[in-house]
């Protein structure tokens, strides 16, 4: 491994940008690490014994004290806004000074190297600006263990452990920092995930369950399965934590996972969210126009054209879809939505705020399409 780290930098603004990264090298191993991690769970628990080396308790120790800040960080009082909690960039800021003495406790981790792979863990909490949180957070932290893969921090061996310990501490963190400062979901409509902020979590929890003997992907819709599975499972957990926080059915509030309950079997189910995931995160300009590349995960494509957008700009790199026909760069080419667009408020807050009322309109519209599962 080169001892030649960078300052992590985007780099990505045009379509033919994003062409050129499908089909690189970083692409190729972040796909590579994605389906690595998948087939290391397959049929595991979230209770099973695992090898868990020194890296790995490292990395829990870390995410411990990301809590631990955020539980010293309390919410402000905001009461006329449903909004993101501004106390958020507090927390933000803490972790961020915090960052550099928490790497340092990592393994094997050369000193040099903490400048470049801190800004993919300093970057999955969210953004500080918007105080929202969407799939392209939750990709800086998968990139963060590619690149502590890479540097010996762990090891093949933990590729178990780091699904059902590493990551799925990671999401039971952001659960908290979601809950407690009202993220908002990254996008018009949190378009990128599948519960509003998440998807590895239902990639990696099909493909616990793929040859299961008795569930099936419909069982999502028994609330008593549910209850008892999720105690075990990565995807009956998130699909317990949305029921806790949206009082109607799936059909109405998580259309895609509701759809995706139809699939017979869970085989299906895990394969098709890898299509997805290449497809509508990695294969979306909104989300990849903040990838951060560096000399781990370099980019090697066209240079971007000249621009005067900072690169810290919330919109760098794209226009707005309703500033554009839906023919040009907007709402079609983008996805399932756009990635501005109107600001919604978080789930924690539209619940509070809807208690005792009818469940708004189930969102549609010409950005939110389906996904086949074939």
């Amino acid at each position: 491994m080169t001892s030649n780290f960078q300052t992590l930098r985007k780099a990505i603004l045009t379509p033919e940008q994003l062409a050129a990264f499908q089909t690189s090298k970083t692409h190729d191993d972040v796909k590579a690490y994605i389906e690595t991690l998948n087939e290391a769970v397959v049929g595991a628990k979230l209770s099973d014994a695992c090898s868990e080396s020194p890296g790995v308790k490292a990395i829990l120790n870390v995410l411990d004290r990301v809590e631990e800040i955020a539980k010293e960080t309390p919410a402000v009082e905001n009461a006329a806004s449903r909004f993101g909690n501004p106390a958020f960039r507090t927390f933000y800021d803490k972790v961020l000074e915090a960052s550099p003495a928490l790497h340092a406790e990592l393994p094997n981790l050369p000193a040099d190297a903490i400048p470049e792979i801190s800004g993919y863990f300093n970057e999955s909490w969210g953004n500080r600006a918007r105080i929202d949180y969407g799939s392209g957070m939750e990709l800086n932290f998968l990139c963060w263990l590619i690149c502590l893969e890479r540097l010996g921090v762990v090891q093949e061996s933990d590729h178990q452990a780091l699904v059902i310990r590493v990551f799925w501490r990671y999401i039971r963190v952001m659960r908290l920092l979601q809950s407690t400062y009202w993220l908002e979901p990254a996008g018009s409509h949190g378009v990128w995930g599948l519960d509003d902020y998440h998807f590895l979590p239902f990639l990696f929890g099909a493909a616990q369950l793929r040859g299961h003997k008795y569930i099936k992907p419909k069982a999502i819709h028994d609330a008593e399965i549910v209850e008892e599975y999720s105690k075990g499972y990565i995807y009956f957990a998130c699909i317990q934590f949305i029921n806790s926080i949206k009082t109607a059915s799936l059909r109405w509030h998580s259309p895609m996972l509701d759809d995706i309950s139809a699939v017979k079997t869970w085989d299906k189910v895990n394969s098709g969210m890898i299509k997805m995931y290449l497809a509508e995160v990695l294969g979306k300009l909104p989300v990849i126009q903040h990838f951060l590349f560096g000399s781990i995960l370099p980019y090697d494509g066209p240079a971007p054209p000249v621009s005067d957008v900072a690169q810290d700009d919330a919109h760098w790199g794209h226009a707005h879809a309703n500033s554009k026909a839906i023919g040009g760069v907007g709402q079609r080419d983008m996805g399932w939505g756009d990635c501005c667009g109107i600001p919604v408020p978080s789930a924690f807050a539209a619940a509070q705020a809807e208690q005792g009322k009818e469940p708004g309109l189930r969102l549609s519209g010409p950005g939110i399409r389906p996904v086949p599962f074939d």
